[in-house]
């Protein structure tokens, strides 16, 4: 039901492909064919729309324009599409969601499966990373829902829900701060830690924090997984820093104590809910929305 143009299908896998034999083969289509069709297309734009490069191709600014418009057409249409389903009594599709890891291990995944429960029709694709990726997957349209830590603001991105997260140091029970109702920084130099990567919106805050004092932390572990920052504090009772959601698994299962950082220097941190501004989201994203925002609720 409403097919889009194959034009538009057409500039956009070779757009993500990097190549026309390769959108060629995932079209289903000759590659000279496919081609042809785009050299009328920019015959008809009147400038070229791809570089011809020794190993591919790739979108020349005029592509770049027109490829940004022609997303949104397909997004737009697809929408359309769930809405016409949405009045024949349908709920189905598929809801593409871009998340945080803290929230990919335990809320997310058990929200989908309890959405699913009632919506069997409904497939999901999930994207896992940090900040500034998870967003820009969204403003490509490759993604209906952000779930992320502290998106710049932006009229970009509109926000549907945001809770207040508190950064934690995550240790084992038996570790000797494990006691405590709070935490400094200062409490967690003496011990070794684990941190993420430069692209963690945690590690960001640390940095910020730590440069306005004198501290400094014997980081034993960077890794760019939260899980593996987690195995190995596990494995060596050293510190590692998460967002109070991303600790909840493992502190119900009494493996780990997540205890709040109180520092004055450390910012207020968010979890936010989001979309694309100005996106007509398809139905299955919008009823699985409300879900979603039920499962924040509970943080």
């Amino acid at each position: 039901m409403l097919p889009p143009p194959r034009l538009f299908l057409y500039l956009d896998a070779v757009a993500r492909a990097g190549s026309i034999r390769k959108a060629a083969e995932t079209l289903g289509i000759a590659s000279t064919a496919l081609n042809r069709r785009i050299l009328e297309a920019e015959e008809a734009a009147g400038t070229p729309l791809f570089e011809r490069l020794p190993r591919g191709v790739r979108l020349t600014a005029a592509g770049e324009v027109l490829i940004v418009a022609i997303r949104r057409s397909l997004s737009d249409l697809a929408a359309a599409a769930s809405q016409i389903e949405q009045l024949r009594g349908l709920v189905r599709g598929t809801v593409k969601i871009a998340c945080a890891e803290s929230v990919a291990n335990d809320l997310v995944p058990a929200t989908i499966a309890r959405y699913q429960e009632r919506h069997p029709g409904v497939q999901f694709q999930m994207v896992v990373g940090a900040t500034q990726p998870l967003l820009a997957a969204l403003l490509a349209d490759d993604v209906d829902l952000v779930l992320a830590h502290d998106p710049p603001a932006g009229t970009a991105l509109s926000e549907l829900a945001a809770v207040p997260q508190a950064l934690c140091a995550l240790m084992r029970p038996d570790h000797p701060l494990a006691r405590r109702k709070s935490l400094r920084l200062s409490d967690c130099q003496p011990y070794p830690v684990a941190v993420g990567t430069e692209t963690f919106g945690s590690r960001r805050m640390l940095d910020a924090a730590l440069a306005k004092t004198r501290l400094s932390f014997q980081v034993m572990l960077e890794a760019s997984t939260v899980q593996a920052q987690k195995i190995y504090c596990q494995a060596t009772g050293a510190i590692c820093f998460q967002f109070e959601t991303g600790a909840r698994r493992e502190m119900e299962r009494g493996e780990m104590i997540a205890v709040p950082l109180v520092d004055p220097l450390l910012p207020k941190s968010r979890l936010v809910l989001g979309v694309r501004a100005g996106r007509g989201l398809p139905i299955a994203a919008l009823s699985f929305l409300e879900s979603l925002k039920l499962s924040l609720a509970t943080l």
